[in-house]
């Protein structure tokens, strides 16, 4: 997703679309004798505003969706996903909604898709177009140029592909566009991939990192420049940073903070996320910030988990559980993980940096709480609060995803 122009850690932004959605007129027409739908009512489509159009013009350039196609884990997973539902989806009309250069919308018609109606609302869309008819799947692949909350499309669809995932799993709060299409156009009992996703942070200790933006300043080609230090620290640490760590950095197992079902999560459940933690150090080291990282599952409709299996979930046996032992449920079929035990994606992970690190003792507790909310200047951004305990003090960080 992006909001427009490199984040404050000097990143691109993380290749993920805009709320994407067709105006109907600027794709591949229609199949012909196509009928006009019965509009039930749903929702009004949310404006569509200055910060919109800079995430949907920055999701134009080449070099984004490059780097999603070559994240080899990302592209192969959702392929293989596709593929292990094409059951149901042989036969079928399906929508991807922000689609970027089609590939998704081209699996579905490898694996037998009647119809694939590929929305986005970046200039994309374009080159999707001539892609599709490259691979001569024009009488199956519908591109739709604009916004999905825009979209004219005159029938339902009976599956909704999407990769909707940001850093930090809700960054640009592209989901809410899949909850739109999901409650305006997808059949009772509809498939929707990937249908399920979970949102983990741990503590980390990172001393590499340190030493590079912050100690670096100590002497530099025999210059003291210490008093630098103060204004490295704000630079390096006053946002999140997207990069990639290893199992190795993290001191304790993961706590998930949020669960999603797609099926049935409703946009206002985005508005405000808060989680407690309570984590136990495995080690004695030094507390340099907290990261989050994410999965998703790619579960056919049938196998949705009930009120009490979720409940059960988020219980205190298993919220601090590792994300790779998910992979083991037998329920769970296909999951592409972000989790630094796991071979690396596009997505990394996200990590907030504390100003001064903390000296932890093998098995001192943290413990508090954690808030990540739509930012009331624009809701693509992630206001993230941090309130924890440890060693006997009480800590708050607070930062800004934009």
């Amino acid at each position: 997703m992006f909001t427009g122009g490199a984040d404050g850690n000097g990143h691109l932004p993380r290749p993920r679309r805009p709320r994407r959605g067709g105006l109907g007129g600027g794709g591949i027409g229609a199949p012909p004798g196509q009928g006009a739908s019965t509009v039930q009512p749903h929702p009004a489509a949310p404006p569509c505003t200055d910060y919109d159009m800079a995430y949907f013009r920055a999701y134009s350039h080449i070099g984004v969706h490059e780097e999603m196609l070559k994240d080899h884990v990302r592209t192969s997973t959702y392929r293989n996903a596709i593929m292990h539902h094409q059951d149901l989806i042989s036969g079928k009309v399906v929508l991807d909604v922000g689609c970027g250069t089609g590939v998704l919308s081209i699996f579905c018609a490898f694996a037998g898709a009647t119809r694939v109606y590929a929305v986005d609302a970046s200039d994309i869309a374009i080159q999707a177009m001539e892609i599709v008819r490259e691979n001569e799947l024009s009488d199956k692949v519908v591109v739709l140029h604009g916004r999905i909350e825009d979209v004219i499309i005159e029938e339902k669809v009976d599956v909704i592909v999407s990769e909707w995932m940001g850093y930090m799993l809700l960054y640009e709060s592209m989901l809410g566009s899949v909850i739109f299409a999901r409650d305006k156009w997808l059949k009772p009992g509809g498939l929707i991939l990937p249908s399920h996703a979970s949102l983990y942070m741990a503590p980390i200790t990172n001393s590499q990192r340190y030493h590079d933006s912050v100690y670096f300043w100590r002497d530099v080609y025999g210059i003291k420049m210490s008093s630098m230090m103060p204004l490295a620290k704000q630079c390096a640490f006053m946002e999140p940073s997207v990069e990639t760590i290893s199992g190795e950095n993290v001191l304790t197992w993961p706590t998930v903070v949020s669960q999603v079902d797609c099926y049935t999560i409703q946009a206002q459940e985005l508005e405000t996320i808060i989680a407690t933690f309570k984590f136990t150090s495995m080690l004695q080291a030094p507390l340099h910030g907290f990261a989050f990282w994410f999965d998703v599952e790619f579960n056919g409709p049938v196998r949705q988990k009930s009120k009490k299996q979720a409940n059960q979930s988020l219980d205190g046996n298993t919220q601090n559980a590792s994300p790779s032992s998910k992979k083991k449920k037998p329920d769970v079929s296909i999951v592409l993980s972000t989790a630094p035990e796991d071979a690396p994606t596009h997505w990394q992970q996200t990590l907030l940096y504390l100003f001064e690190p903390i000296e932890l003792k093998k098995d001192q507790n943290i413990e508090g709480s954690v808030t990540i909310s739509q930012s009331q200047q624009h809701a693509r951004f992630l206001n993230i609060c941090l309130k924890y305990f440890t060693g006997d003090q009480w800590y708050v960080k607070e930062s800004v995803m934009r």
